[in-house]
């Protein structure tokens, strides 16, 4: 099922993880073992979950892996799907 204009995670990481327990970036990209730079960038949008990032998040949080990745590919194909129009493919059929 897809969602009408899904959040980024990283606005799903700020608002249910790091503010309901008072974390700033800083001391969560260290608890993460990543830099302040690269969870900035996910926080703001910049940046998406990868599969090791879903992993680190997992350990962290006590969630799982497969939510957080679930969450950037529903992200991901929604705006992909905005831009099929633009997209220049013909359809294939067999000869």
């Amino acid at each position: 099922m897809k969602m009408h204009n899904p959040p980024h995670p990283g606005e799903v990481l700020k608002t249910l993880c790091l503010e309901p327990l008072g974390l700033s970036v800083t001391e969560t990209a260290r608890s993460l073992g990543v830099s302040r730079k690269t969870l900035s960038g996910i926080l703001n949008g910049r940046a998406g979950i990868s599969p090791e990032m879903a992993v680190r998040l997992s350990i962290a949080f006590d969630t799982s892996a497969e939510s957080w990745l679930n969450q950037q590919l529903q992200y991901d194909l929604w705006h992909a799907e905005k831009g099929r129009k633009g997209l220049h493919v013909r359809r294939l059929t067999a000869a």
